[in-house]
């Protein structure tokens, strides 16, 4: 019989009933059972389970096909990462590029590439943007601590104001400052309350904001640029400047009085300009009228040289239109007039214009 017919049962009889059993624990890595109830499960070979996972594994990853797609998985992989480093920086902003946390450089608006995580990190800063800080609180929100200052003159001024600023430098600014913006806020304070306590009261609140913004601006500025914080102040705005609350209207009432004494000042000051510019016309009147009289007397009396008789009947005429021009006058024709004239009794009250009567005498009156 063949060596390989398994229908008989062989030389050496027939196979135990349980082999394929038996086989089946084999390849789980199990020992055979024994045959019969209640026997003990058979211990677990771990050797022979690691060999046979690592016959697996090198099933799985052998072969040249495999090898060419873990070579293209890879080499997309790093591709991905390598182009993960372009980024693209805003008009309005710069780009701060760090190496491995270290300042690196500052890169400008456009597109831009840098190593990829973790070697290089970007942060993009706006530049143009400005910034505002409030310091003394809002109205709604007052804060005490920060809005009461001392003035110059030992008086308490309630102050609240805003700062505006851009960012001049970048990397100074991410860099140089822990917290930028409490920095920025507590130079501004302490450069405000500086100028306030060189000013007195009643220009703060009235005349001299413009000049202690500006003071305070720049104070700050020189400040900060000591610190290299790379900062721009733009501006400092006084939001609002009153006494401390408790004596709000007392201070009212005292400005009020001084507006009001300002303004009397102000309008004696006109009157006096007044009076002043009246007197300077009249003296100026005089002065010409009196030039004038004298050039005409001046011309007068060179005609009078030329011809004294005819220059003396003109003046004498002259006089007379003047003098009779200004008074009532009665023409009485006494030719030929024998009886008294007797006038009218109003022929002499004085007249808007010049009345003229009329009376005629017999002839041979004187």
């Amino acid at each position: 019989m063949p060596w390989n017919d398994n229908a008989g049962p062989g030389p050496w009889g027939s196979p135990p009933p349980n082999d394929g059993k038996k086989d089946a624990d084999r390849n789980r890595g199990e020992e055979p059972r024994p045959s019969g109830p209640g026997g003990p499960p058979p211990p677990i070979d771990v050797n022979a389970l690691l060999e046979r996972l690592s016959d697996r594994m090198r099933q799985v990853l052998g072969g040249p096909r495999r090898s060419r797609a873990l070579a293209i998985s890879a080499a997309v992989a790093v591709g991905l990462w390598a182009m993960s480093g372009s980024y693209v920086v805003q008009p309005d902003e710069q780009a701060v590029v760090t190496t491995f946390g270290a300042y690196s450089r500052t890169a400008s608006p456009g597109l831009r590439y840098h190593l990829p995580f973790p070697i290089e990190q970007v942060e993009k800063v706006s530049v143009t943007s400005l910034q505002r800080i409030d310091v003394g609180g809002v109205p709604t929100a007052p804060l005490p601590d920060e809005s009461l200052m001392l003035t110059g003159d030992e008086n308490i001024v309630d102050l609240s104001f805003s700062v505006q600023y851009r960012i001049s430098d970048p990397a100074k600014y991410l860099f140089n400052l822990r917290d930028p913006d409490a920095a920025i806020k507590a130079v501004a304070e302490s450069a405000m309350r500086e100028v306030i306590g060189k000013t007195a009261l009643q220009p703060i609140l009235t005349t001299a904001r413009g000049q202690v913004q500006d003071q305070a601006g720049s104070l700050t500025q020189a400040i900060l640029d000591r610190y290299q914080a790379g900062v721009f102040i733009d501006g400092v705005q006084i939001r609002a400047a009153n006494p401390p609350p408790p004596v709000i209207a007392a201070f009212q009432d005292v400005t009020a009085a001084g507006q009001n004494a300002e303004s009397n000042a102000n309008i004696a000051r006109g009157e006096a300009a007044k009076v002043v510019q009246a007197a300077r016309g009249y003296s100026a009147q005089v002065v010409r009228e009196a030039s004038g009289e004298a050039a005409r007397f001046n011309q007068v009396y060179d005609q009078y040289k030329l011809a004294p008789a005819v220059t003396r009947e003109r003046l004498y005429i002259e006089t007379m239109e003047r003098v009779l021009a200004r008074s009532n006058k009665v023409v009485v024709d006494s030719k030929g007039a024998s009886a008294p004239i007797i006038l009218p009794p109003d022929a002499f009250r004085p007249r808007t214009s010049t009345a003229r009567v009329t009376s005629s005498t017999p002839a041979g009156a004187n």
